[in-house]
């Protein structure tokens, strides 16, 4: 607007003067004079006796009214405006004599205030001077070019404001200047925005207009500022369209103008104590505080503390759970609760606070609940390669693959869903390191136990060699059941001479089905034909000694 302003100011006031006067001329040989009307010509022209034997003409339309209906018959009176000849006939206008009249009746109703009077019009014509313009009760002003203030040529039908620059000295016609309003408006607002910015300076508005990013607010006629989203409130960027209507009252503080752009800024907060600076000292970590939910975000809820502050309550501080849900399976809006505050910076605002430390730790109460050694039944809550993560009451323990039961290869992905109920055994509880490790397999008969129905140490068995190992050989001896050879029980055998596969015979010489351990002896088995041979050497004296135990051996 001050462009605007500088760039009229450049217009000479001496082109402003010829404008004024050419237009006054143009109307000092006008009068508005009483007719009669003699004849309706055809429908399209109308004959008027002007006195003085000389008759005008004008065309029906100017006796016509807005929705086409003639107003006037033969031998009506009609006032109209006489302005030159023609061809010595009478060049006569009726609406311009109703204009003018109009202009008349406006001048004497606003007499007292002409000169603080905003006209509101739009632009209803144009001639070399400037414009005609009209206001709603079809006054007609006079807007010179010099006044007009127009950076392009306007269109007829613009609307525009404008202040009474000066009336005519026949008393017959104003004039008008959009220039002079601007500058008045620019000056006034200049004077109000330098008031504002005084220090601690607070005013009323009116809100008219929401946006996105913020409100813009009107402090005085023709002066608005933005009020920023930042600028609302103390808990930081919020919704205006939330809290305020167009046309709500608020109260105001100036806080910056950029006169370069012509833009002020408004601050709501500013008119307010700073909360926190009066919470400086009063809370500390540790703290529990009652608290409002106002605003739910994927990543976790807003509380609001009651004095214009708000704080963060992140979804990993609703829970003890180790993959927590959405925030809204936890809390909702509105809801009231307590909560601990973890963190408290006044100087960058910020605020955190936990529910999940007012909680019961779920491992506390596990503890509580549950020992080593106990049976539960548990929910498979997560499958991954190494086994499967199993709900026990508050928490979560893992299930090896291992551990699943006495079948070697098997993985709980593969026999299990998640949801699946399971019978385990906790088979130890780290309290340091708050896990569980569970057993399924323990709850199982095992091949070795249902061996052991049948054998025992003493018996003579036979396996294969399955592994061979640094400390001895394994065979297998039944159905996922391997006995261990260490290699001082080898003997006679020699361990380098023996491949997978081979059959070896020994007898057992250890069985533990708690800890599901079995050993076996070749040594052990050859003692056991030593002894078998010596009894027959007594029963049979004339079989020699070698002989017995050869053909012992060759068995």
């Amino acid at each position: 607007m001050e462009k605007e302003v500088n760039m009229g100011m450049e217009n000479s006031s001496e082109d402003f003067a010829k404008m004024l006067e050419e237009h006054e001329n143009q109307r000092s040989e006008s009068k508005i004079i009483d007719g009669t009307i003699v004849e309706i010509q055809d429908g399209e022209r109308v004959l008027v006796d002007v006195g003085e034997k000389q008759e005008g003409i004008l065309n029906i339309n100017e006796i016509k009214d807005s929705e086409g209906n003639i107003l006037y018959q033969p031998g009506d009176k009609i006032k109209v405006m006489l302005s030159g000849f023609r061809n010595e006939r009478p060049i006569i206008s009726h609406k311009k004599a109703v204009a003018k009249e109009k202009i008349k009746e406006f001048i004497e109703k606003n007499r007292d205030n002409l000169e603080e009077l905003i006209i509101e019009g739009k632009i209803v014509g144009k001639n070399r001077g400037g414009y005609i313009v009209e206001n709603s009760e079809g006054v007609q002003f006079f807007l010179p070019n010099s006044q007009s203030f127009f950076k392009t040529k306007p269109e007829i039908g613009r609307k525009l404001s404008a202040k009474v620059l000066k009336i005519g000295e026949n008393g017959d016609s104003i004039v008008i200047s959009r220039k002079k309003l601007i500058q008045e408006v620019a000056q006034r607002r200049k004077e109000i925005i330098d008031e504002l910015m005084q220090e601690g300076k607070v005013v009323e508005g009116t809100v008219k207009k929401i946006t996105n990013y913020g409100m813009f607010v009107e402090v005085a006629p023709n002066v608005e500022g933005l009020v920023h989203y930042n600028e609302i409130s103390y808990k930081g960027p919020v919704n205006p369209a939330k809290y305020f209507q167009e046309g709500n009252k608020v109260n105001v503080k100036a806080i910056e103008y950029d006169k370069e752009k012509n833009r002020l800024s408004l601050s709501i907060k500013a008119t307010q104590p700073d909360p926190w600076e009066e919470i400086k000292g009063e809370l500390e970590p540790g703290d529990v505080i009652n608290v409002t939910i106002s605003n739910i975000e994927p990543y976790g809820a807003f509380v609001d503390l009651g004095n214009d502050i708000e704080g963060l309550l992140h979804i990993s501080e609703m829970s003890w759970d180790k993959k927590p849900k959405h925030p809204s399976e936890y809390v909702e809006e509105g809801q009231q609760l307590d909560v601990e505050v973890v963190e408290i910076d006044v100087e960058n605002r910020r605020l955190r606070v936990s529910l999940k430390n007012l909680l019961p730790r779920p491992f506390e109460e596990f503890l509580n609940n549950y020992k080593e050694g106990d049976v539960v039944e548990g929910e498979i809550t997560s499958l991954t390669d190494f086994g499967a993560f199993v709900k026990i009451g508050t928490i979560e323990g893992l299930l090896h693959n291992q551990d699943l039961g006495w079948e070697k290869g098997v993985k709980a992905k593969n026999i299990f869903n998640v949801g699946d109920k399971v019978e385990v055994k906790i088979a130890r509880i780290d309290k340091e390191n708050e896990k569980v490790s569970l057993d399924r397999k323990s709850l199982q008969e095992s091949p070795l136990q249902k061996f052991a129905k049948t054998h025992k140490v003493g018996d003579i068995i036979k396996g294969k060699v399955k592994d061979i190992k640094d400390f001895g050989v394994f065979i297998g001896v039944d159905e996922g059941v391997d006995a261990l050879i260490r290699n001082e029980d080898l003997y006679p055998l020699k361990k380098e001479e023996l491949k997978e596969g081979d059959e070896v015979e020994a007898v057992i010489s250890f069985l533990d089905t708690k800890n599901n351990r079995l050993r076996a002896s070749v040594r052990r088995l050859q003692r056991m034909k030593e002894k078998e041979a010596l009894k027959e050497i007594n029963q049979d004296e004339k079989t020699t000694l070698g002989e017995i135990i050869q053909d012992k051996l060759k068995k």
